[in-house]
């Protein structure tokens, strides 16, 4: 498994993790192959999805693709077309603020959108552990004005440690997610 940067280190510590954060967790650092060749794992994700006849190649943005897998491995049903950012939307229940696990959806300047799951925030940024994040899976900030949707997935028993999370600034903020 590849080790998270420092300021993400706590994750690993969270006990009961949110099983959707867990689950991406295990993929964090899967990169996309460069040029024309497709990474085979995440062919093989769009496999275990039952998204392959949808999806075939890693040059289409994969976000969803991602969302979708961490969902299914954490026992959870992805929404209708989870291949599209924004059907992520009409995922679990909306959440009055982002608390660790939750699905977030982001806009995007020219269309289109991106999804995530929040691992915390600062003041003017949710941090977004999310595939497609820099050609990776990734924790990257992205703009609060940007997010459109916050949902939580439906627990039978909510995890105590699905709460919002104060982090400090790290990085730049994402401006295209790709």
């Amino acid at each position: 498994m590849t080790e998270l940067p420092p300021a993400y280190r706590w994750i690993d510590e969270v006990r009961p993790l949110p099983r959707m954060v867990e689950a991406a967790r295990q993929l964090y650092g899967t990169i996309e192959t460069p040029g024309p060749a497709d990474n085979p794992i995440i062919l093989d994700w769009a496999r275990e999805a039952g998204l392959s006849k949808a999806y075939s190649s890693d040059t289409v943005p994969w976000c969803g693709l991602f969302m979708g897998l961490v969902a299914r491995r954490a026992g959870k049903a992805a929404p209708a077309k989870p291949l599209w950012a924004r059907s992520w939307s009409r995922f679990g229940v909306a959440a009055p603020e982002a608390a660790l696990g939750d699905v977030l959806v982001f806009s995007r300047a020219k269309g289109g959108g991106h999804v995530g799951l929040y691992v915390g925030e600062d003041e003017t940024a949710f941090h977004v552990l999310g595939g497609n994040q820099s050609d990776a899976v990734s924790i990257t900030r992205i703009a609060k004005t940007r997010c459109i949707a916050i949902r939580r997935p439906i627990y039978q028993v909510q995890p105590a440690s699905v709460a919002p999370i104060q982090l400090a600034v790290t990085g730049g903020i994402s401006a295209n997610e790709a």
